[in-house]
């Protein structure tokens, strides 16, 4: 079992199981949501996610007002963001990996859309890389 918190420690979690992958995220609104050039997270089942305390959401849209298949979910109060649920296929999270206590041991396999990887990241070693269509 893991556990984590947001930075208030309003909202706090414990994961059972292990996650399905561990990967990094390049995409713009990855980038956007946590203030830097990617984000690493443990993609899981919803059933092996307990949360305790209120999250808020987003639901994200493209530039165009279209609908993104991701609700962004956060803590109201100091705003750290805790999991992005996929919307299709649905039961699927994304658990951001530096809400985590224990990240020691986290290392992410695969990365995803790396078109948008900004042109200084270099991250050696990882064995899939998802291109967006």
């Amino acid at each position: 079992m893991r556990t984590g918190r947001c930075l208030c420690g309003q909202v706090s979690y414990e994961l059972v199981g292990e996650p399905l992958a561990v990967g990094i995220c390049h995409c713009d609104h990855c980038q956007r949501q946590s203030g830097s050039a990617f984000s690493v997270n443990l993609v899981v089942r919803d059933s092996q996610l307990t949360i305790t305390g209120e999250l808020q959401t987003y639901l994200e849209t493209n530039e165009d007002g279209t609908e993104v298949f991701a609700q962004r979910r956060f803590c109201g109060t100091c705003g750290s963001p805790i999991v992005t649920a996929v919307t299709r296929p649905r039961g699927i999270l994304a658990l951001k990996a530096g809400s985590l206590d224990d990240r020691s041991d986290v290392a992410p396999t695969m990365e995803a859309w790396c078109v948008d990887r900004q042109p200084w990241v270099a991250i050696p070693g990882l064995a899939v890389s998802l291109e967006r269509e």
